[in-house]
């Protein structure tokens, strides 16, 4: 609903979606909500993001992303 800041898409088709970045100057539509971070299967016929669960204890608050990569081992 906020829109997207950045995305990465694997060779295997899954792409991570970054939202929710807040940044002086910038418009925001959702102020007082947190960053995300979504995963996409871009494989399906009818791909849809789904929010990815962040472990307990992360400061969810305060979360801003602004950028995402991968690193495939």
């Amino acid at each position: 609903e906020t829109g997207s800041e950045d995305i990465d898409i694997l060779p295997n088709g899954l792409a991570f979606i970054s939202s929710g970045l807040k940044y002086p100057g910038i418009k925001n539509l959702a102020p007082d909500n947190p960053g995300e971070i979504f995963l996409m299967d871009l494989n399906e016929d009818d791909p849809r993001a789904v929010e990815l669960r962040v472990s307990r204890g992360f400061d969810m608050a305060s979360f801003n992303p602004h950028g995402i990569s991968t690193y495939i081992d």
